[in-house]
């Protein structure tokens, strides 16, 4: 008897539909999982950490390397037209004017530049020597003195400055041309010389241009 009741019981167990414990369970975790597969279907705009990353990696860039950018930057300067004289241009010296106290030793214009004037027809001279012009002007350096700067342009060339040697003021003659002045002289190519022009810069500041033919004579 008592195991047919033990029976009969287990068979009323076994015929109940469900825990309604398990019920509730399977029911609080049907949501989650479908939120769960809902979550993981819902598309995502905003990229991850790394593709981030690897996107800004891949983004182009426009602006140019260091090196590149600072040969593009000599090269636009090595481009720019430079309207400056070149470096080795020399200017011109700027010259004061000097006491013009007569001293009975021709070392002021106030007393050379009367001698050159009358004598202009001296001041160059062109001589056929070995095949070559020499173009002298030992008249101009005899009285150099009361000179600044003198030129010579040589078939219309532009002047270019011939220099003069030191005045002598330790000796009697300061205008007198010592060994160690030099050769008042060029060579040119026999025949070549065909004019001359002369420009004087005197130690008052006065200025003065004379041309001359092959022969020395002063030209209007």
């Amino acid at each position: 008897m008592f195991e047919f009741l033990l029976f009969t019981l287990s068979a009323m167990v076994h015929s109940v539909p469900g825990d309604p414990s398990q019920g509730a369970a399977a029911q609080v975790e049907a949501p989650v999982a479908a939120a769960a597969v809902e979550t993981a279907q819902t598309p995502l705009f905003l990229a991850p950490k790394a593709e981030s990353t690897e996107q800004a990696a891949t983004t182009p860039v426009f602006l140019a390397p260091q090196g590149q950018a600072a040969e593009t930057a000599d090269a636009a300067a090595a481009a720019t037209p430079v309207f400056l004289s070149p470096q080795s241009a020399t200017p011109e010296p700027e010259w004061q004017a000097e006491p013009q106290e007569p001293t009975g030793r021709f070392t002021t214009a106030t007393e050379v530049k009367p001698i050159l004037n009358l004598t202009r027809n001296n001041w160059i001279h062109v001589r056929e020597f070995n095949g070559q012009d020499l173009v002298y002007v030992t008249h101009l350096w005899s009285w150099r003195c009361g000179l600044l700067d003198m030129k010579v342009g040589i078939n219309g060339a532009a002047p270019e400055a011939w220099p003069l040697p030191q005045c002598h003021m330790d000796q009697p003659m300061p205008n007198a041309i010592l060994e160690t002045d030099g050769l008042p002289y060029r060579s040119f190519g026999l025949g070549a010389v065909s004019e001359i022009e002369v420009h004087l810069v005197y130690d008052d500041l006065s200025t003065e241009q004379v041309r001359f033919n092959r022969q020395g004579m002063a030209q209007p």
